[in-house]
């Protein structure tokens, strides 16, 4: 199945969760705002840049003080890596979020808490033609080595969210657990160029967004 396909299938079931779970306190929510990314890695020296991202959330109640979110984001991060040349080669990743997390509301309807595994998909890693043939700095790999990056990763979200009933600022952190350039240790000749270390990286990601609820 490809990309474009598996996208195309979250976004039917996001949706068809928004119809079937519908009932009174329940809010649809868009939602789009800036992001700013970097890979924590020992293999390169990388920083962070930013980025945007947006989509749309069901919020509904639970139990008590508590409500669930579900919810899909189409994000475009970026992030840079040091040349061998002290330049700045960014690189950009394109690709789709979906997320459920347990909402904790510190005063209902205005502030909450909100923490929950978070399922990325991701596209290849995408740069300027200019820096592709660049040699990433303390490495013998090219920066267009290392654009197939893992397709599946795996975050954790833990964010705060306050305003009103229609329209609220979300501040949240995802931070990859999984080893989002591990895609590239099956190729030895890279390995190879890099030292010969393994690779190993992290995604980390702080948003900013504004959500308006239907």
């Amino acid at each position: 199945m490809n990309k474009k396909m598996t996208i195309l299938l979250l976004m039917i079931s996001s949706f068809g969760f928004a119809q079937t779970g519908y009932r009174d306190g329940n809010r649809i929510g868009l939602s789009a705002g800036l992001s700013q990314t970097t890979l924590f890695t020992n293999n390169f020296d990388a920083k962070p840049e930013l980025g945007f991202s947006g989509g749309l959330s069901v919020r509904g109640n639970y139990y008590n003080n508590w409500s669930m979110i579900y919810g899909m984001q189409f994000f475009s991060n970026n992030f840079s890596l040091e040349s061998s040349f002290d330049q700045k080669i960014k690189y950009n990743i394109q690709g789709a979020k979906v997320r459920l997390l347990l909402s904790y509301n510190v005063i209902e309807d205005h502030v909450s808490i909100d923490f929950g595994p978070v399922l990325q998909i991701n596209g290849k890693l995408q740069l300027s033609t200019s820096d592709e043939n660049m040699t990433i700095k303390g490495t013998m790999l090219k920066a267009n080595d290392i654009v197939d990056v893992s397709p599946v990763s795996g975050n954790f979200y833990l964010g705060v969210s306050a305003g009103s009933k229609v329209i609220r600022a979300v501040l949240f952190y995802e931070y990859g657990f999984t080893n989002f350039l591990n895609k590239l240790n099956k190729n030895q000749s890279l390995q190879a160029l890099n030292n010969g270390d393994s690779f190993k990286g992290n995604l980390g990601t702080i948003n900013g967004q504004v959500i308006f609820n239907l």
